[in-house]
């Protein structure tokens, strides 16, 4: 999910520094209370509005790990996702999941090609 803009978390803090409850500012811009209290505070204690990075976890098959994993879809075309995870577990020691091989896949661009 997205950001609400700096522009609409500003609009909501100056409506409760005006003096309007929470709850009526929560109405007021089709927000969720908690929402109006986290914003409030921390413009308080930060004085800043802006959203805050959003903690992500590497990925399993890092950018260093592509060209074996290239080398590995090079050498068996026709694998499906779980055999190429199977292969992957065996020459990595790293168990990963469809879901994980899928976008190691997609991201290093790889598309396959069909046998007829």
């Amino acid at each position: 999910m997205r950001a609400y803009s700096l522009d609409l978390r500003e609009r909501i803090v100056q409506a409760v520094t005006s003096g309007q409850s929470k709850a009526a500012v929560a109405r007021t811009f089709r927000v969720n209370l908690s929402t109006v209290k986290r914003y409030t505070a921390q413009h308080r204690t930060t004085g800043s509005l802006a959203p805050k990075q959003q903690a992500r976890q590497p990925p399993r098959i890092s950018s260093a790990q592509h060209p074996t994993l290239l080398a590995q879809l090079a050498a068996q075309p026709d694998a499906t996702l779980e055999e190429h995870c199977a292969t992957w577990a065996q020459t990595q020691s790293v168990r990963v999941s469809v879901s994980t091989m899928w976008r190691a896949i997609a991201r290093v661009g790889w598309t396959p090609k069909k046998r007829r």
